[in-house]
């Protein structure tokens, strides 16, 4: 609910703003506003609605949903005098879907993540039931972590792996443990399907994924997921250092630095968080 307040008051504040030295123009950024509130809801909204919400006045919501409107950035329902998102916003969107890129905008996080943690990033994917690193930025201490762009690792043995699984509707992750047999990497690697799944189930808890010498004796992983924009999971960053470095108690410290980086490149991709992960 606050979330949403904030996100109406800063509508409005645009809504609002004239032109000052910041070179914007004031029609264009109550058109945007308006794009923007309609964009919110998802069953449209009468004109009293939006001009409320943007805090414009009606003749002005008018005229601007008008000209919207010719442009296609919107279209209006008659029948139930409802406004909604045109056909030229969806190709606009689509436009950036196409031209985003995973490992060029999720780079600057990485470094940033680099530099905050001390310790090597990683970005992967999922790919046939393992996960597949695309990109990594090392970190500046001699003794480091090296994971090559096309390298593999298991899916039960890594912290990129089990932030996948905990993303995945639980009935799918059920369905992909049960129906593999795990091999065992190190002494420490899960591979007894319940316990894996307990432990996928503590993932989704937390929001992160952690390797603990699980796949590499002497290395520990922390890993969160980012999110396309359908709330799918997309890729997952991950940090990754020695053990005598990343003691028991900087887990939970170093997951919630993942865990922020991967909300920023989700923002930055166009991604959204689900709510609730679906069973």
């Amino acid at each position: 609910m606050a979330k949403a307040v904030k996100r109406k008051a800063r509508i409005k504040k645009i809504a609002t703003k004239s032109n000052d030295s910041s070179g914007q123009v004031q029609s264009l950024c109550r058109a945007l506003s308006i794009l923007n509130v309609i964009a919110e809801d998802e069953h449209g909204l009468t004109m009293t609605h939006i001009a409320q919400r943007t805090g414009l006045p009606l003749s002005t919501t008018h005229r601007l949903l008008t000209t919207l409107q010719h442009e296609r950035y919107v279209r209006c329902d008659n029948d139930q005098s409802l406004w909604k998102a045109g056909v030229q916003a969806f190709i606009i969107g689509n436009a950036f879907a196409r031209s985003r890129d995973i490992i060029a905008t999720s780079r600057p996080f990485m470094t940033e993540l680099m530099e905050q943690s001390g310790e090597t990033t990683n970005l992967a994917v999922v790919d046939q039931g393992e996960c597949i690193y695309l990109a990594q930025v090392e970190c500046r201490q001699i003794m480091r972590v090296q994971a090559k762009p096309g390298s593999r690792v298991p899916m039960h043995s890594s912290a990129v792996g089990k932030a996948f699984l905990a993303a995945m509707p639980e009935e799918k992750a059920k369905k992909f443990i049960q129906m593999r047999e795990f091999e065992r990497n190190t002494d420490k690697t899960v591979v007894k399907q319940q316990e894996l799944q307990q432990e996928v189930s503590g993932v989704r808890d937390s929001g992160y994924g952690r390797d603990d010498e699980e796949h590499c004796i002497g290395l520990r992983c922390v890993a969160s997921v980012i999110f396309d924009e359908f709330g799918e999971p997309m890729a997952a960053v991950s940090l990754s250092g020695p053990m005598a470095r990343i003691c028991d108690e900087q887990f939970p410290v170093l997951g919630a630095m993942v865990k922020e980086t991967a909300a920023k490149i989700t923002a930055a991709m166009g991604g959204v968080a689900p709510k609730k992960i679906r069973t």
